[in-house]
């Protein structure tokens, strides 16, 4: 297997492409037959985003120990069902992650299958460019558990170059409301500008409300990303996590170094995660974190930028 695409050895990069190969077909097929199903003819042209996910989780922190987890969470994209809406059937959506102290380094990452955080339901899109004006979404759907939960939420995004310069402000905007949990609204920005070629500079700011929790919370991550070659990417940060709107305070401040490798075809990719915490509830004493984290990617092409 040639080094500029994998680490594995051959026989185990036999084995995982046999895999990928099968279940991601099978994964593309089947989303592209409901979609033709229930829309057009057009559903064996357009983009279909459709995806199953395994993440395997190793982590360890001081004081508390080794955990390990296994998370699986999968997307079925139905593009064409509408002209203008979506059906979207996944796992675990945004509204289930939890606080944002739960949520740690990734909460994209950090999602586990759960059978109660299934939803299917349709978004209506507004397919203005978000470059150029603000982008909406707006469904609701049905949670499926018993009882059914219902939900509604709305979406907006808006991507600004700032004049003639480097940066760019991108803003993602959330609220949603489900029949169990009352309702949620999540904004987060965040300011970007590459420094050379292989590195880029970020400021993501997060604001958080949950009716259940009743209250805000809110983050601040600055990060210098750096592109070490095609397939590995290093990012450093400085993170801090706090909560309250009336009597604002910080629960963590942390350091961390991520490192991400994709040992095999854009499909397998290896997360390295060191972080020294510093944390309100054990008196900001420094507490270190690792994370060793495997991703499995099954679906017909894969996107994972910097």
């Amino acid at each position: 297997m040639a080094n500029s695409v994998s680490d594995l050895p051959d026989w185990a990069a036999s084995r995982l492409d046999q895999t990928h190969d099968t279940v991601g077909q099978w994964v593309d097929h089947s989303a592209r037959s409901l979609d033709g199903w229930l829309g057009t003819d057009d559903n064996l042209t357009v983009d279909n985003h459709s995806y199953l996910r395994f993440t395997l989780e190793n982590a360890w922190q001081e004081s508390q120990g080794f955990s390990n987890d296994l998370g699986v969470r999968f997307k079925l994209d139905l593009p064409t069902s509408k002209k203008r809406l979506r059906l979207l059937i996944e796992s675990d959506p945004e509204e289930s992650l939890g606080s944002l102290s739960e949520q740690g380094s990734d909460s994209q990452l950090n999602q586990r299958l759960d059978s109660n955080n299934v939803i299917i339901g349709l978004d209506a899109l507004n397919r203005d460019d978000k470059r150029q004006h603000w982008s909406y979404r707006a469904g609701g759907g049905i949670k499926l558990k018993l009882p059914l939960d219902p939900y509604a939420r709305a979406i907006g995004e808006r991507l600004w170059r700032l004049g003639d310069s480097p940066w760019e402000l991108h803003s993602h905007n959330r609220l949603s409301w489900f029949n169990s949990d009352g309702y949620s609204a999540r904004s987060s920005w965040e300011l970007a500008r590459p420094l050379t070629s292989a590195r880029r500079l970020r400021s993501h700011s997060q604001l958080q409300w949950q009716e259940s929790e009743d209250t805000l919370e809110f983050s601040q991550r600055f990060e210098i990303a750096h592109r070490l070659n095609h397939r590995t990417t290093l990012r450093n940060g400085l993170i801090m996590v706090g909560e309250s709107l009336s009597s604002p305070h910080m629960n963590d401040y942390y350091l961390q170094s991520w490192y991400r490798r994709d040992i095999h075809k854009g499909r397998l990719f290896l997360d390295a995660i060191p972080e020294l915490h510093f944390e309100r509830e054990s008196d900001f004493e420094p507490r270190w974190a690792f994370t060793l984290r495997l991703e499995l990617y099954l679906r017909k092409s894969i996107d994972r930028a910097l």
